[in-house]
């Protein structure tokens, strides 16, 4: 398959690092508005996961990572991108500017085939999570938003405990800060963004309680949920209090989830009793990460913790999505 990313922020560099030598695809373009130079700078140090094997090299109008050639553009509108030139199977958006029908399909227009967004998009473009509902995709799906990393946590975990019964449930999200903040005081309209993301816990409001009643509509109505930003640059971790409709020991809710990372949610969903902080979550490639030694239980209350890698988790969920348009041929 042939692919491209549009947009190189945290989301689609670490893309680029994972795809620009995958054996199953072939990464043929990139589009930034920043300096190319710039750019093959960034690819090759990054702050998080380090410096690349070789560096990324800027030659002509492609970037060059150990015999790796891909091409660099620098347009503003994917309309003037011919991926059909191109022949482009998918592109990933991620610039987080094309989110809604009508500007997504700029970049089938434009003649890629498919489009796969780094977010959640509007309500024009079908949610589909791997590992939830993916397998609600048709041929005559060409757009599709995977979600965001906060609802890929979420969703297997809800879904998984309503198997008992949710009354209520109330969902923090302590993340690290994003470029969406600001390091230093400044003017934002949402006032807390432009707080110094490095200085405070910063809570910001967020619409994953929308989404995932759009997921689980018998849902809709008892859902609750806020981002704690917290002055680390990686890592997540959800912490949920769900008001259950029956009352069950504190082992039976972490063998449900013990159970299905080994069954048919492994790869997706992980189990862990060991003692974690976010650090230890880095370069995890689950959605969710259950914490055992955290879940606890009074009355049909319940508190349980999940962690998760809000950038290679999440990006492993997009390179599933892309495995399965190779494996089914759309």
């Amino acid at each position: 398959m042939r692919i491209a990313i549009n947009g190189m922020g945290r989301i689609g560099r670490l893309l680029f690092r994972r795809l620009a030598h995958h054996p199953n695809f072939q990464l043929v373009a990139v589009n930034d508005i920043m300096p190319a130079d710039n750019l093959a700078y960034l690819l090759t140090y990054d702050s998080l996961f380090g410096r690349t094997d070789g560096r990324v090299n800027l030659e002509g109008d492609s970037l060059v990572w150990n015999g790796t050639k891909v091409r660099v553009f620098q347009h503003e509108s994917p309309l003037a991108l011919n991926w059909g030139a191109l022949d482009v199977d998918v592109v990933l958006e991620c610039s987080g500017r094309f989110t809604n029908l009508e500007k997504a399909s700029m970049h089938l227009a434009a003649g890629a085939k498919n489009v796969l967004l780094s977010t959640t998009g509007s309500a024009d473009i079908p949610l589909l999570i791997y590992g939830f509902n993916q397998h609600q995709l048709t041929k005559s799906t060409h757009i599709v938003s995977p979600g965001g990393c906060m609802t890929n946590c979420t969703t297997h975990l809800l879904y998984i405990l309503n198997s008992i019964g949710i009354e209520t449930a109330q969902m923090n999200i302590l993340h690290s800060y994003t470029s969406r903040q600001e390091l230093v005081d400044t003017a934002h309209p949402q006032y807390r963004r432009g707080r110094a993301a490095a200085e405070s816990v910063i809570p910001v409001e967020i619409d994953l309680h929308q989404s995932l009643e759009r997921l689980l509509p018998p849902l809709k109505g008892r859902l609750a949920a806020l981002s704690t930003r917290v002055p680390v640059t990686n890592g997540a971790m959800a912490d949920l209090t769900v008001q259950l409709k029956q009352a069950v020991p504190v082992d039976t809710i972490n063998a449900m989830f013990k159970k299905a990372a080994l069954t048919e949610y492994k790869g997706i969903l992980d189990y862990t009793e060991d003692p974690l902080v976010s650090a230890d979550i880095k370069g995890n490639t689950h959605s969710c990460v259950v914490d055992g030694t955290l879940t606890s239980i009074i009355g049909k209350q319940l508190k349980l913790i999940a962690w998760f890698d809000n950038e290679y988790g999440y990006t492993s969920r997009m390179i599933d999505w892309l495995e399965l348009w190779r494996k089914i041929g759309y």
